[in-house]
Parts: structure tokens; C-alpha cells; sequence
């Protein structure tokens, strides 16, 4: 039982899927108090478990040919038939959760066009120039969700961090694996531009968002370590590409929600 379990979180992607539901948590907890922010992490989860899902069911073909034995459907600790009761299971519980739950109606619907947004990648635009627009929309709605769903308006600076700490997460997945994604013959848009444009643009990314970000609420060591972590990412040795990414990933996410509690979460309902 364990085991099986195990391997239905390796196959949601389960470390992305952990931080995303964690940023939820932590936005909403801002905007609203814990009570609310616990039912809409737990619906931002199971919405993740779908896009996790179907990105490993799309991907098991490729994973094979690669031998991507830590993939469980590769390693055979799941099968297909059991993945995809996975998925339909945790896509009835996104639905109810997210409608019938804190976020309402209006927030459910916006929360769960990113989560289309997310399966629309996976088996339509992944291997398409178009590859950035599904995490840009994605990342776009899930902070949009949240404030919607507390009648508020979204600043247009809180979609756009969202929208392109979407975007650089989307570079940043794809470097790790391009080597092997373009002998796979996907030809999203890292993979047409190549390793070195790809570090470039998540550098470029990610550091327009601090400045965004730094617009709103003033921090300069975080704009000092972005500026930092963005020149390792361009100019450092493969292995400083990753943490870069994390470090400066992480101070964006950390610089949204304190932005968002300052700048909305102080606005009366």
C-alpha cells in the first residue's frame, strides 16, 4: 500500500506539486486566514495531481526509450489503467474542492482553466513553439484565484510575477532534459532556441521579475541576490544552472506573498 502510494506521488511530480500547493497555501493565508487557506491548498493539490499525471501518462513512450527508470511508470510500480483512475479520482476532487470550497465559483473556474491550462501542455503544445503560453497562463491564474475569490481585483504586477515565474519554471524544467528531448524530437520553444538561449531567457525572466516585484515592495538584498543568482545562471558552469534557478525562484516566490500582504491583503473586503 506504501509503495503504491509512493509511486503515485513520484508520478505527480510530487516536489513541484509540494511547492505550488505550498504557495497557495501561504498566499491565501495572507489574503484570508488559515482555516480557508488549508481547503484551497488541498484543492490546489489534487488540481496539481491531475497535471502531474497526465504529463507522466503522455510521457511514459519517451521516459521508456530513455529508460527514465525513476519514473514509476517506467519502473512498472504503476500501470496506465491504475494512472488514469488516479487522474479522473483527483479530477473530480479539483473540481468539487475548488468550485464548492473557499474559493467559489468565479475563483474555482480561473484556478481550474490553469490546471486545463497545464493538461493542454502536456498533450498538445510540449512539443510545440508555443510551450511557454500554457505555464503563463497557468501560473497567471493560480495567484488571480486566490484574490478573485476574496472580491478583489488582481494588480495587474501580481499576474505578471505569476505569469512569468511560470514561464522561467518552464525553462528551468526543460534544460535539465533538452539534450534528450530534442533526440526525442520535442520542439517546444527551449528546445528551438537551445541551451544556451534557454539560460538566457530564464535569466532575463526571472530577474524581470524581481525588478516587478522590488517595484512594489522595496527589498534591495533580494534584488542584489537576484541580480547575483541571474549571473551565475548565465555566465556559471552547468552545475551552478539549477540552484541559481531555486535560489532566485524562491526569493521572487517569498517577495510575491510578502507583496501581496502588504499591497492587498492590507485592503479591507
Amino acid at each position: 500500500m506504501f509503495s503504491k502510494l509512493k509511486a503515485f506521488l513520484a508520478a505527480s511530480h510530487f516536489q513541484p506539486t509540494l511547492f505550488v500547493t505550498a504557495v497557495s497555501f501561504l498566499l491565501a493565508r495572507e489574503l484570508w486566514w488559515e482555516g480557508p487557506a488549508y481547503i484551497i491548498a488541498i484543492g490546489v493539490f489534487f488540481g496539481q495531481l491531475v497535471v502531474g499525471f497526465t504529463n507522466d501518462l503522455n510521457d511514459f513512450a519517451d521516459d521508456k526509450k530513455h529508460r527514465r527508470i525513476e519514473k514509476p511508470l517506467v519502473a512498472g510500480t504503476i500501470t496506465e489503467k491504475q494512472l488514469r483512475k488516479g487522474i479522473w479520482f483527483a479530477l473530480v476532487l479539483a473540481i468539487v474542492i475548488n468550485l464548492f470550497g473557499p474559493l467559489g465559483i468565479k475563483g474555482g473556474l480561473i484556478y481550474l482553466f490553469g490546471i486545463g491550462s497545464g493538461v493542454t501542455y502536456n498533450f498538445y503544445l510540449k512539443a510545440t513553439p508555443l510551450s511557454p503560453l500554457p505555464y503563463f497562463l497557468a501560473f497567471a491564474a493560480l495567484p488571480a484565484c486566490i484574490v478573485v475569490a476574496t472580491d478583489r481585483t488582481p494588480p495587474l504586477w501580481l499576474i505578471s510575477a505569476g505569469a512569468l515565474l511560470g514561464v522561467g519554471a518552464h525553462f528551468a524544467n526543460v534544460i535539465k532534459d533538452l539534450k534528450e528531448d530534442v533526440e526525442s524530437g520535442i520542439r517546444g520553444l527551449p528546445q528551438i532556441i537551445g541551451e544556451k538561449n534557454s539560460r538566457a531567457a530564464t535569466a532575463f525572466i526571472l530577474i524581470l521579475t524581481t525588478i516587478i516585484l522590488t517595484q512594489v515592495i522595496e527589498n534591495v538584498l533580494t534584488l542584489t541576490i537576484g541580480l547575483v543568482g541571474s549571473l551565475f545562471l548565465l555566465f556559471g558552469g552547468k552545475r551552478f544552472v539549477f540552484p541559481a534557478i531555486m535560489l532566485v525562484s524562491l526569493l521572487n516566490v517569498l517577495l510575491l506573498i510578502a507583496a501581496a500582504s502588504v499591497e492587498i491583503g492590507s485592503k479591507s473586503l
